[in-house]
């Protein structure tokens, strides 16, 4: 199997290597230790400050979002929320749940939110902003900077989903302002899904210890005591967050978050390069380096994908709802190759050849 999706993705072979071993006993000062370090790694890798606190939960990246909306929102807020595709209205689903008032941004179809359109909240007497900034559902990625700079304005508690963008594009939290960064396991990381993770700055942390929540398993005040000891209030995904360190560590050898963003990015420019001499419309303009969403101009979309997955067992990211037949996406994350890009080239032209596009 080739993966081209955004979420499993193709694994190194240590990571597959540590998925086939026995799950160890964690109560450990062994691996109290592996979670530090993946604490001070993934810090290092998000550009948070020294104070920031990390917290690894069993789940996946909705868990987190859930968890950060409850612990570091209440009713006494008023937020803001971009919601340009299914992970955008996620984010407006948690605040109707919660009964955090918020107002829906939606941003421009195919490169996202304008400074126009957040001058327009500007002094509105607004606490919060919730933003998914790579939108993979559509494959926009939003402006962190603009973003940035109008919360700083209107200080404005930032909390950046940055599941699909972590170590894909660049982004530093302190440089930019981000109160709470969320990722996954699954994403860039390269690893199984069943862990996501959450960036608390020190003011997060602060909002958290302060805010009361109704939940055993989501109060992250809990996860944080139980991680100045390197450990978690209740039994992790163990063998994952073993992975996670291998592959963290593979990062950290290999250059760093910047090799790693170079890397994927020019992984998707190889691939954009090549996909020009086939019927397909790039479906945006703000695009992200993790992912491509195509419009096919002489074909179902879901064909595409289903052809793709049982006849040259190639897997790309096909689209729900009133996009299905309209826009698939290939993904330039996990352990992919120039070589891999050629091997999907190749099959959308050999699907070409017999008329099937």
């Amino acid at each position: 199997m080739l993966n081209f999706t955004v979420g499993p993705v193709m694994s190194s072979e240590e990571v597959l290597r540590i998925g086939g071993l026995q799950t160890p006993y964690f109560r450990t000062l062994e691996f109290s230790e592996i979670m530090l370090e993946n604490e001070r790694l993934i810090k290092k890798f998000a550009g948070a400050e020294d104070s920031a606190r990390v917290v690894f939960m069993t789940g996946s990246g909705t868990a987190s979002m859930e968890a950060t909306v409850m612990n570091v929102f209440s009713k006494k807020d008023r937020v803001l929320v971009i919601n340009g595709g299914g992970f955008g209205a996620r984010f407006v689903k948690l605040c109707q749940i919660h009964k955090i008032p918020y107002t829906e941004i939606i941003p421009e179809e195919r490169i996202g939110v304008t400074q126009t359109q957040l001058q327009e909240y500007d002094g509105e007497g607004y606490t919060g902003f919730l933003v998914n900034i790579d939108e993979t559902s559509v494959g926009v990625l939003y402006d962190i900077k603009l973003i940035s700079d109008f919360c700083r304005r209107n200080d404005l508690f930032l909390v950046v989903d940055s599941i699909s963008s972590f170590l894909c594009d660049p982004l530093e939290m302190n440089k930019e302002y981000v109160d709470v960064l969320i990722t996954g396991s699954q994403k860039a990381l390269a690893c199984p899904p069943g862990v996501s993770v959450i960036v608390l700055s020190e003011r997060a942390v602060r909002r958290v210890e302060k805010n009361h929540v109704d939940s055993m398993y989501f109060d992250l005040k809990d996860m944080l005591k139980n991680g100045e000891r390197g450990q978690t209030p209740f039994t992790p995904a163990v063998s994952i967050l073993l992975q996670i360190h291998a592959r963290l560590k593979e990062i950290d050898a290999s250059g760093g978050v910047e090799s790693e963003i170079k890397r994927i990015g020019n992984l998707a420019k190889d691939f954009r390069r090549r996909i020009v001499e086939l019927p397909f419309e790039i479906a945006a303009e703000t695009l992200p380096n993790a992912v491509t969403p195509l419009h096919p101009l002489t074909a179902s979309a879901y064909e595409i994908f289903l052809r793709l997955k049982d006849e040259y067992d190639i897997w790309v990211c096909p689209n729900g709802g009133d996009k299905a037949e309209t826009l698939f996406r290939v993904g330039h994350i996990g352990s992919l190759t120039v070589e891999d890009n050629i091997r999907l080239i190749d099959a959308l032209k050999d699907m070409q050849r017999r008329n099937l596009i």
